[in-house]
């Protein structure tokens, strides 16, 4: 009987995606608002994002990353606990022990979560602007962001907790609401 409360205690996966797409109405939202600030700020960004691999990787990141990342940040460093999604679903993020994270633990989460995104972006940005880097290293870090994400995904499906990498790096949980 323990086992079986334990075990409730913990957010099932789908819970976890249907709270990411609930977030994803914010973070569409934001990019929308985006594409239309950049339509007009065109003169001034479109060249940052053909000047080199580093500009164009540093302008998406404060751009994209860095907005979409303080939503968590702050979201699950609050007394809340939880991104919208998250409050809606009904589930908040914690240590290991129960307890709240605070705003330290969930910017390494975030961070940890959003690391193969960004690897991503650099990779990508350096495939197809002109680089210092190999085409094998680049493939390789390509080759290495898709494992990185299969990773992943695959987590929390194999520890009984359901706890993704970036959970077991940070010390986080995903636990319901009580």
């Amino acid at each position: 009987m323990g086992n079986q409360t334990e075990s409730k205690k913990y957010v099932p996966f789908g819970l976890r995606l249907k709270a990411f797409l609930w977030d994803y109405i914010f973070i569409l939202a934001y990019i929308i608002l985006l594409s239309g600030f950049s339509f007009f700020a065109q003169p001034f960004l479109f060249p940052l994002f053909r000047e080199s691999p580093l500009s164009a990787e540093i302008t998406g990141f404060l751009l994209i990353t860095l907005p979409v990342s303080l939503y968590f940040v702050i979201s699950e460093g609050s007394p809340l606990h939880a991104t919208w999604g998250k409050r809606k679903t009904g589930i908040i993020v914690t240590d290991q022990s129960n307890r709240p994270v605070g705003f330290g633990r969930s910017l390494f989460r975030t961070a940890l979560k959003f690391a193969p995104w960004e690897l991503a972006h650099f990779t990508i940005w350096n495939m197809i602007l002109p680089s210092p880097y190999s085409e094998q290293s680049l493939s390789f870090l390509l080759i290495s962001d898709y494992v990185l994400i299969l990773i992943y995904l695959i987590s929390p499906f194999i520890n009984k907790k359901n706890r993704t990498v970036y959970d077991f790096l940070s010390g986080t949980a995903i636990r319901y609401k009580e």
